[in-house]
């Protein structure tokens, strides 16, 4: 599987709550390996691993697992949370144990609506010193992650409300989450099918301790345990970084529909086939180019480029930078 980056502008609002906060903003992009003259620029991107050590570095100097934009949240709180829901039976427990953990813990309040169709959590965010809105969306993720990797299924959102405006950044909240959102809705909360409520919970504390070892990627990273197309062609097309792309033939073979079928599904999810591997190759050069390990002429050969001048070009346009200026020192 190929590196997954998110944009800039997530570590631009981490970078904000620590200068809200006093502290000096450059050792942080240094420490994550950001150089400073592209971390300002609006197209550039960065590692999920880069975005989990800039949070790691907030943790380190709020001591506090929302960098203290509410009540006290000292750090392993979380874990402490995901402890009491791991030994749950069913997810279903899981809300009632989430609820009943976040009455003394100092994370925002939890309550699980059942319905006979259709739940809903609900997270009481209203004592959050949250401008930007970045704890309620890290919360809201971390629950829906946290809830589908404790049974092993992608949950699919019926409902996505979030109680403030549109943001500038309100088309990502579809990769956050798997679907738009409802925005100035009275509450924080999401919906999904009450028919996962009987789900069983396949995870046990070792696999908590791997799950949180993994802390904060798991906030960033993109975990889909069932599908939409988009993900399902993604996973097949990547098989192409180890040498041979697929054509759109090939996917739809493999996906046992039509290539018209196929591109209607893709285009109903706003993307395509070409799309979806340009922004594979896209995360493959960057995270190539932040470690370090090989140089362009042969990152643009293993990418299928068949000049270092075409890979160049292209990296300009997916990044607005070249791609010396994502190595260290800008080398």
């Amino acid at each position: 599987m190929s590196a997954q980056t998110v944009p800039i502008s997530f570590v631009h609002r981490l970078l904000r709550v620590a200068e809200r906060r006093g502290f000096d903003v450059l050792p942080i992009l240094r420490d994550a390996g950001i150089p400073a003259d592209i971390a300002y620029r609006p197209k550039t991107r960065v590692t999920v691993e880069q975005m989990s050590e800039v949070t790691r570095e907030l943790w380190t100097l709020t001591q506090d697992e929302l960098f203290g934009l509410g009540p006290p949240m000292p750090l392993g709180t979380l874990k402490y949370v995901a402890l009491s829901l791991v030994h749950a039976p069913d997810l279903r427990e899981v809300g009632i144990r989430a609820s009943g953990a976040t009455k003394v813990t100092g994370v925002p309040r939890i309550r699980v609506e059942y319905g006979a169709d259709t739940s809903r959590l609900t997270m009481d965010v209203s004592e959050l010193d949250d401008p930007e809105h970045l704890g309620t969306e890290l919360l809201l993720a971390l629950a829906h992650r946290l809830m589908g990797w404790l049974i092993g299924k992608r949950i699919p959102l019926r409902a996505l409300e979030l109680p403030y405006p549109a943001p500038r950044h309100a088309s990502d909240y579809d990769k956050i989450f798997g679907r738009m959102a409802t925005f100035d809705a009275g509450r924080a909360a999401f919906a999904f099918g009450s028919a996962l409520l009987e789900s069983p919970v396949i995870r046990d504390e070792c696999d908590l301790a791997a799950f949180l070892k993994d802390q904060p990627g798991v906030w960033y990273a993109t975990r889909d345990y069932g599908s939409t197309t988009a993900d399902q062609v993604r996973r097949i097309v990547e098989y192409g970084l180890r040498g041979q792309w697929p054509t759109p033939a090939e996917i739809a073979a493999r996906m046992n529909v039509s290539v018209q079928h196929l591109r209607r599904l893709l285009r109903d999810q706003e993307t395509s086939v070409s799309e979806i591997k340009e922004e594979i190759l896209r995360d493959a050069a960057i995270a190539s180019l932040v470690r370090g390990e090989e140089s362009v002429n042969d990152l643009a050969a293993r990418l299928g480029f068949s000049e270092a001048s075409a890979f160049r070009r292209a990296f300009r346009r997916w990044t607005g930078s070249p791609p010396g200026a994502y190595r260290a020192g800008g080398a």
